[in-house]
């Protein structure tokens, strides 16, 4: 199937809590994954959707899928660089505070075969 696909790479958001939320539009159609994003007060949902919206937009302008057929084929979050920070801890103790950061991944797809490109001889 033909399927487009839009990364965000060291989105700063914890891998943990991005799952939480990315876990609601697997498998949804593009439309309805907007519409959970909207009502998702959550910092995640506001990366995620602009990462579903440009996926979405590679799929018609560059492959020529229609808007209403998208589904969200797959979509995961892995975990990018971790920034590390002092943390004042007990007993005048330094200790780390790390801020964590995700790669958002989301691919859709129409569900229909790809067309074969007939080569030229």
């Amino acid at each position: 199937t033909m399927e487009a696909y839009a990364i965000h790479k060291g989105a700063i958001v914890a891998p943990r809590k991005a799952r939480m939320t990315i876990d609601l539009i697997r498998g949804k159609k593009v439309s309805e994954a907007r519409a959970i994003l909207a009502n998702t007060n959550t910092k995640s949902s506001r990366l995620i959707v602009k990462v579903l919206n440009s996926a979405a937009a590679n799929a018609t302008n560059n492959m020529g899928m229609k808007e209403e057929d998208l589904v969200v084929s797959e979509c995961f979050i892995n975990p990018g660089q971790t920034i590390k920070r002092i943390k004042f801890g007990s007993r005048s103790r330094v200790n780390r505070h790390d801020h964590r950061t995700s790669h958002i991944v989301v691919k859709v797809s129409d569900g229909k075969k790809a067309e074969t490109v007939k080569e030229a001889k």
